[in-house]
Order: structure tokens, then sequence, then C-alpha cells
């Protein structure tokens, strides 16, 4: 039997596009369609079928990085200012009590969690070049000097051939913004911003506590830093239909500058989250693969090219995971969603 592992994608397009932009978001985008090729997963070079490419995110590393990458989670020993009282308790309704951080190993320190996730990975690669990834909670979210020091040191671990970093939009201090920045000229830095949906309303109701104007002001000042952005999307969130979902794709693809890449996440209702609760009480719409599917291909046509689709499909911890209860076979999802992509 074929393995297919297709998780990051790099749009490639020879299209033009005359969207005025003058500020961080263009005004008017329309969910336009756009032809796109597919890869053959098998096989390293891309199958030309229309005008775009996709490009398997692994070969873009190789070219970039000289080598296979995998990501290695890190945790800072964050909290949430939604957690903690600054602007909300509870955290976000989605979210886990481990903050997205079920694989890491918050009680060791960066070195020892780099050296320990490292060992997990060598037994299935022989890959000598990770991403020391900065995933739970929010990782700008603290004393600042210590936060610095941790990525600092995480830079230079000789492996790490760039460092990534998840945070909220509005835990980004001027000092914070100008030190990623400085570190990006040892080795790229990528920022990770939580936006989740387009819809403040939803946002409200999944106790976010930040709103799009909050998100475009630090995306502007990353990209004015000189920082590549990769910004997270979730579809399936209770209250919005396809087309707020839709209108998620719209919106991160009309920002300006364009942004450097996306993560799109299924909706995931894990035990002992505010959401599982609501669920268990109240059951509302879980998305199917296939309305999933054809959703997250209709954003992947959105996207501006070079856009680097980091992800588009997840798998939550097992124990944890209450719905979508088909995630649960990831060959499956990906033989299918990979199946449905070339055809579109």
């Amino acid at each position: 039997m074929r393995t297919y592992h297709i998780f990051y994608i790099l749009i490639v397009s020879t299209a033009e596009y005359n969207l005025q932009a003058p500020t961080v978001l263009r005004q008017g985008l329309s969910d336009i369609r756009l032809p796109y090729n597919i890869m053959n997963i098998n096989s390293r070079k891309a199958v030309k079928t229309c005008r775009m490419e996709i490009i398997r995110f692994s070969d873009e590393m190789k070219k970039r990085f000289g080598g296979k990458v995998y990501r290695i989670p890190l945790s800072s020993g964050c909290t949430c200012p939604n957690r903690d009282g600054t602007v909300g308790i509870g955290g976000c309704a989605f979210c886990s009590a481990q903050g997205a951080g079920e694989f890491s190993f918050p009680d060791i320190p960066v070195r020892e969690q780099f050296e320990y996730g490292k060992k997990l990975i060598s037994g299935k690669t022989k890959a000598d070049k990770f991403i020391g990834y900065f995933q739970s909670f929010t990782n700008t979210y603290g004393d600042q000097d210590r936060l610095k020091a941790m990525f600092r040191e995480t830079i230079e671990i000789p492996e790490v051939c760039a460092l990534s970093v998840a945070t909220r939009p509005d835990c980004l201090e001027e000092g914070m913004v100008d030190y990623l920045a400085w570190l990006s000229d040892i080795k790229p830095v990528w920022v990770e911003l939580g936006l989740q949906t387009s819809n403040d309303a939803t946002g409200e109701r999944m106790n976010r506590c930040f709103g799009r104007e909050t998100f475009e002001k630090a995306y502007g000042r990353l990209k004015r830093a000189g920082l590549e952005v990769i910004i997270h999307i979730i579809l399936g969130l209770p209250g919005e239909d396809r087309e707020d979902m839709l209108e998620t794709g719209r919106y991160v693809s009309a920002l300006s500058p364009e942004i450097d890449g996306i993560k799109i996440h299924m909706l995931q209702v894990l035990k002992g989250t505010t959401l599982a609760k609501q669920y268990l009480n109240e059951p509302f719409h879980i998305l199917t693969l296939e309305e999933y599917t054809e959703i997250v291909i209709s954003i992947l046509s959105m996207l501006p090219a070079h856009t680097v689709v980091h992800r588009f499909t997840g798998d939550g911890a097992k124990n944890l995971l209450i719905e979508p209860r088909w995630s649960w076979e990831k060959k499956k999802v990906l033989n299918y969603m990979n199946g449905r992509i070339s055809k579109a």
C-alpha cells in the first residue's frame, strides 16, 4: 500500500492580479477560483496540468535548507492573556488545557526539550535539520528577557535551521518584534499568528478576546520588520456557515503585504474544553470530511501566489478528541483530500 505525505505545500502562480492595496487589507477581493496543479505525491516534480502548481513544502525545504526538515515542538512556559484574566479567563473555547502543546515537554529546559524531540523523530527519519517550533499558548507573552534568551538559545542549536514562534496579535511588543527581526539575520524566523476566523462575532463567542483591527496592526508591524508570518485559521467553528469560512479565506488572501504562509485546521472538539461542554449540552454541526475538503479547496484557490500552505488538515491527541471522528484515520483523510485536490 502506498503512503502519501503532503502536509505542506506551496502555491506558485503566473497569474497577474491588479488589486489595489493602500493599507494592510486589500478591499473588494471576490471569491475567485483559479485553476491549479497538484503534484504527483510519489514524485519530487510537479505535474503540470493547469496554470498553477502546488509544490510540496518538503521539496521547498530541501531547496532552501539542503535536506529534509521536521518541526520539533517546544514549550516556552507561557500562558495566554485570555486565560489569566488580563483580557479574559478560560482561554479560547476550542483550546485544550495544554494550549495546543500536547506534544511538547514544558517542564524541562529548552535544549533538553529539543534533544528529546529529536530522539523521538530519529526513529522515523535520518533528518538532521529541524525547525524549533514554540507551539503552545502565547510564546511572546511573559518575561521578555527570558523569552528572548530562550529564542536565542534555540536558534543557536546547530541542527535548527529555522525558528517558529506561535503567538497572539495582542502580545507583540515592539521590542520583541525588533528582537525576532534581529534573530532572522541569523536564521529564518517565522511568526505564527492565530487568527482562526475573520468574523469578530465568532471570535467573541470563542472568547478569543481580540478583533480584526488588532490583528491587522500586528500583521503590519511584523511584515514591516521583515518577518515571515504564518496565519492559522479554523474551519467549522460553531455558528459559521460555508460563506463565513470562505470570507475568512478571502480576508487572509487580501492581506497586504501578501501572507507568507497559512495553516488551515478543521475544528476539533477536545475533552475538557469550553467547546466540548457546549457540544455535549447542545450539539452543533461538525463538518464532514467531504464538506471540509470542498471548503479547503475553495480557500486554496483564493490564496496569493507563493503562499506556503503549511497545513490543510491536522490530527489532535486521540485521548482528547471527541469530534470529528473521521480525523482519527489520518491516512484515509490525506488520501481523500489529496485525491480531491488533484481533481479540482
